[in-house]
């Protein structure tokens, strides 16, 4: 059988690993993919560290997934070959639970996810079910276009659902992975956008982005300059710190709303009183449409900042992200 590249997990807390695999055959509903690029997202390490029931392993990680149409599958209908489409973290539903009878798909009681309960994009080739597939405009490049798949899409996603209205301030905190392009979608959305981050160099990147005001958490309190700007509408919190979202939630407005799409491994502390005064609230958010995110952003310009590797660094391209040490996005591109 052919075989090709790929970078997989051979167990649970294991290292990622150069290999050659079989080429997979696409199943029924299924078309298989070349894939062009992938981006390398914290998600990602969910498989690698086994945080997640039910892995199967070996497996290959990677839910941004950017290529073409190589292969169908039996009793794929509106896909060709040729076609350029994405695949995102929703790898496909069961259609038959409360949840999807609601058409409520995202909450599948079964749903399958990219690049952990199936082989995703760090590789050559993938395969994917048809309802997971999106299409890609020829205008956006691959690399580009691969973080919308999950960052564009749960920060956009969020910022559309959250109620505010054109004109009202919301704050974006963390200027990183999610931050740097939830800014531009609050911009470009209307909102009164300010950003909320630490030290003072960054401003006048996220100036650059769109923000019309920066806040440097480092220096004094953010909530409190936040209430002095009026207090905010939403706080979409990308920054991965519980104690990072402590802080800013007393800068919600009344009626505010504290949206979550980054997970913390340290709780966030809140006072009931603050919640209970105002109408404010907390609340997570995985929701969102990836083709909505990838069509808003090519009519807006607003496109994610990324560094490209090939597929035989992903090892040390997942490093520098879980380090930081990206800015933003990493990506892999196949044939680098």
């Amino acid at each position: 059988m052919a075989s090709m590249k790929a970078v997989h997990v051979s167990a649970a807390g294991g290292e990622l690993q150069l290999v050659d695999r079989e080429i997979p055959e696409p199943k029924e509903n299924e078309v298989r993919i070349k894939v062009e690029a992938c981006g390398i997202c914290h998600g990602d390490a969910v498989v690698i560290a086994g945080h997640y029931p039910g892995i199967g392993y070996p497996r290959i990680p990677g839910h941004e997934v950017v290529g073409t149409v190589e292969k169908l599958g039996r009793q794929v209908d509106g896909w060709k070959v040729g076609q350029r489409v994405g695949v995102g973290w929703h790898g496909g539903h069961c259609f038959t639970c409360a949840a999807c009878r609601r058409g409520q798909f995202l909450a599948c009681e079964n749903s399958i996810t990219t690049g952990i309960s199936t082989d995703g994009g760090y590789a050559e080739y993938m395969t994917a079910r048809v309802e997971a597939l999106v299409p890609i405009p020829d205008a956006l490049p691959s690399v580009e276009v691969a973080p919308l798949l999950c960052a564009g899409r749960t920060t956009f996603g969020a910022l559309q659902g959250s109620g505010a209205r054109a004109g009202e301030l919301v704050a974006v905190l963390g200027l990183g992975g999610l931050g740097h392009l939830a800014i531009q979608y609050a911009a470009k959305l209307g909102f009164r956008t300010v950003a909320v981050s630490r030290g003072k160099e960054k401003e006048k990147l996220a100036l650059r982005l769109g923000a019309h005001t920066y806040v440097d958490a480092d220096e004094g309190d953010p909530a409190r300059r936040l209430s002095e700007l009026g207090g905010a509408r939403v706080i979409l919190c990308t920054a991965p710190s519980g104690k990072a979202i402590s802080k800013v939630l007393g800068g919600l407005g009344r009626n505010g709303q504290a949206i979550v799409v980054a997970a913390a491994g340290d709780p966030i502390m809140v006072p009931p009183s603050l919640l209970l005064g105002g109408g404010r609230s907390i609340k997570g958010s995985v929701e969102g449409s990836v083709e909505e995110a990838i069509n808003f952003s090519l009519m807006a310009g607003v496109s994610p900042m990324v560094e490209v590797f090939p597929l035989e660094q992903a090892a040390s391209a997942f490093d520098r992200m879980m380090t930081s040490k990206v800015h933003f996005r990493a990506v892999l591109k196949m044939g680098a």
